[in-house]
């Protein structure tokens, strides 16, 4: 298929095994249920142990790399996964009082794979030929997640939400074993650590590449935004007079125009300038939280989700490659958890900020978002004339493959 030309055989054995991953990975989304109801606890209670979880995930998405860059990316991404896989095995069986230590260490190990993940596709591709790599792994790990909620109802449903942490935590370790099948463990930039005492280090790297400094300060301010759609907006819709059933037709429409569009459009724009792509994405999601500022009709709801998904499209495949290609080869597993953990930081930061606005002048909160998301673009497009690595444009017809990368050179994403 011409929209999977040039991604080598690695990163699709890797978007396989983040299909299946994603599955599993259902817990997330039944925590809180089963912390106030299995286990009793109050909801102040859930709301500190889900809390702690969601900072041990940004800290592993944050700090993850390291551990590619100085032990190598696959090491990094099995050990990750089975520390995670290991400790939901055994979280039901442990006591509440173990969950406040336990749930955070499995939390950071699963950020850590997500960093060592996108570090193992950044490494499989040249730069300037990432787009469609990474939009493959996105793809199949929202196709992943399409289906594991619903599996996981079903499996709580007929055995017990206990049963969701064992069958999440055993298929994190099957994860590890097919990717220590399909990951050379030796001789290649994918097992291969790239830590050079003598090379110049992170915050030097860094301040040589403006654009991904302001880049990545976009991301954090875009993110807090866009997760207002987890939060803040089915409570708003339901004091409109909304029932459950149209947040959950929107976050499907959500999920659907993702899995039908991501791929042919990183394909359509593989020779567009990427942060011009990143700030149309970012102006979009703007303009979807401006169409609720009128108010709360199913037609602006549509309308504003739609605009909300397109710039997602736009934003998030290009952003991940372009970090990625401007990453030197010493530093990609630590370039790629700065950009992973500015791109989740909004699941710890969304919901109570969101909350705290829209509780004091709920008319406010959508103009706010829209203003904050208008900067972050305006700043993207602005970033275009700063400093940066340039990255060669891939050419038709000649995909890269797998291996080539080299570690000298800014894998990318």
């Amino acid at each position: 298929m011409g929209m999977l030309r040039g991604v080598p055989r690695t990163v699709r054995l890797l978007a396989l095994g983040a299909f299946l991953n994603a599955v599993v990975s259902f817990t997330f989304v039944y925590l809180f249920v089963y912390l106030v109801g299995p286990r009793g606890l109050t909801v102040a209670q859930a709301g500190v142990v889900s809390g702690v979880g969601g900072i041990g995930l940004m800290a592993g998405n944050f700090t993850g790399g390291w551990f590619g860059d100085r032990f190598g990316h696959r090491r990094a991404l099995l050990t990750g996964a089975c520390v995670s896989g290991a400790a939901l095995v055994v979280l039901p069986a442990l006591p509440v009082a173990a969950l406040y230590g336990v749930l955070p260490l499995a939390q950071y190990a699963a950020g850590v794979v997500r960093a060592a993940n996108a570090a193992l596709v950044a490494v499989s591709v040249p730069e300037g030929g990432r787009r469609q790599s990474f939009a493959l792994t996105r793809f199949a790990a929202n196709g992943g997640f399409a289906v594991g909620p619903p599996l996981g109802a079903l499996l709580a449903a007929r055995f017990s939400y206990d049963w969701l942490f064992v069958a999440d935590g055993a298929g994190t370790l099957l994860f590890a074993v097919y990717a220590a099948r399909i990951l050379p463990a030796r001789g290649t930039a994918l097992s291969a650590p790239v830590h050079d005492p003598a090379a110049p280090g992170l915050w030097r790297e860094l301040r040589a590449r403006p654009a991904v400094l302001v880049l990545l300060a976009a991301i954090v301010v875009v993110d807090l935004v866009y997760r207002q759609q987890y939060s803040t907006l089915p409570v708003f819709l339901a004091d409109h007079g909304h029932s459950a059933q149209l947040y959950g037709w929107l976050l499907a429409l959500n999920g659907g125009v993702i899995l039908c569009l991501e791929l042919p459009a990183a394909h359509a724009l593989r020779r567009r300038a990427p942060l011009g792509l990143v700030g149309a994405g970012l102006l979009l999601v703007a303009l979807g939280y401006a169409l609720l500022i009128p108010g709360a009709g199913v037609l602006l709801a549509v309308a504003m989700m739609l605009s909300l998904t397109l710039g997602e499209i736009l934003y998030k495949t290009p952003a991940t490659a372009y970090v990625a290609d401007q990453a030197p080869g010493h530093l990609q597993g630590r370039f790629q958890s700065l950009y992973a953990g500015a791109s989740i930081s909004g699941q710890v930061l969304a919901p109570p900020l969101g909350a705290a606005v829209y509780a004091a002048a709920p008319a406010l909160l959508w103009p706010l978002c829209a203003l904050l998301a208008v900067a972050a673009g305006a700043a993207v497009r602005a970033a275009r004339r700063l400093p940066g690595r340039g990255a060669r444009q891939p050419v038709a017809g000649k995909g890269p493959q797998a291996g080539t990368g080299s570690p000298e050179r800014a894998p990318a994403g």
